[in-house]
């Protein structure tokens, strides 16, 4: 039986072998990596002339996300034009390694690619659009086929539309939503806050969803959030040091509902007037609200922004 099981390890690891076939050699240093190295510093610097002595005649340019399966590309002339167009909207532009990575060279076999070589990058490109004042600050993989004369002969490139959506999205105006300084959602918000500030907590807490989240900026595990349940907890433990004088609303509330992932929200400003038990401190703790509501009218979670130290001067 040993034996039986040994001939067919065997077998098994000479099949897996068997599958295994080079095509070509993987560089981490080579003359086309050289190239496209250059190639980009001179794209980032805006020198259309040196980008365009690193290109062959025939240049093809290419989006890796386009679905467009009748794609030309863009030829050099074009290309060129996007050199100069970087440069004249983007400041503070950058081009460079992603953390970790380098490029790859590869060399293939395929009578078909004798001709070129094949370089791949990782690389960050980062700066600030100039009209719009839009950030950018993403991945850009690229694909590069590099000739016996070390010219670029083609550029596939893959990246995300996010900010340039956001940037064509920004060169118009236009609204996203209404602001309302009298509402339903206005008017919850400021019960709640008065029924907690005269301890009916069961009516305080009763215009928050059962899963509403509450965010603490102070905290230092704010992305995490506290529970309905464990905010019930620190309010609790907040009236065992301090005793709550008033509530008093600053200014008016807005409620603002956005057309964009139709979202609810509510911006109330507040003075909170307490006593520290400890040495009977009056305190006056600003403190704003920022409420989100789902369409059943419960708020759903809550972000305070306060001063920790207000609370803590002596």
């Amino acid at each position: 039986m040993k034996k039986e099981i040994t001939i067919v390890l065997m077998i098994a690891t000479c099949i897996t072998y068997s599958q295994k076939k080079s095509n070509g050699t993987i560089y981490v240093e080579h003359p086309a990596i050289t190239t496209v190295e250059a190639f980009t510093q001179a794209f980032v610097s805006g020198d259309a002339d040196k980008v365009a002595s690193y290109l062959t005649d025939d240049f093809k340019y290419y989006s890796g996300t386009s679905t467009n399966k009748d794609d030309k590309g863009m030829d050099k002339a074009a290309f060129l034009k996007n050199v100069k167009s970087w440069k004249d909207y983007i400041d503070y532009l950058s081009i460079k390694r992603s953390k970790g990575a380098y490029p790859d060279a590869l060399e293939y076999k395929d009578d078909n690619q004798k001709d070129v070589v094949w370089v791949q990058t990782w690389e960050d490109v980062k700066g600030v659009d100039k009209e719009t004042g839009v950030k950018i600050d993403r991945p850009l993989h690229r694909l590069y086929t590099v000739d016996k004369n070390n010219k670029i002969k083609m550029l596939i490139n893959y990246s995300t539309s996010t900010v340039n959506d956001e940037i064509n999205q920004s060169l118009t105006e236009r609204t996203n939503g209404q602001i309302f300084n009298h509402h339903e959602y206005i008017n919850s918000v400021r019960k709640s806050v008065h029924a907690f500030e005269n301890k009916d907590f069961d009516k305080a807490y009763s215009f928050f969803d059962d899963k509403a989240i509450f965010y603490d900026i102070n905290s230092p595990d704010n992305d995490k959030g506290a529970t309905l349940a464990e905010q019930k907890e620190m309010d609790k433990k907040m009236f065992e040091s301090f005793d709550l004088i008033s509530i008093d609303q600053v200014g008016y509330p807005d409620y603002l509902h956005y057309e964009l992932e139709d979202a609810r929200v509510v911006q109330s400003w507040w003075k909170i007037r307490l006593i520290r038990k400890s040495d009977k401190k009056n305190i006056t703790l600003p403190m704003m609200f920022i409420d989100t509501f789902n369409d059943k009218g419960k708020i759903t979670s809550e972000i305070a922004y306060y001063s920790q130290k207000v609370l803590e001067v002596k």
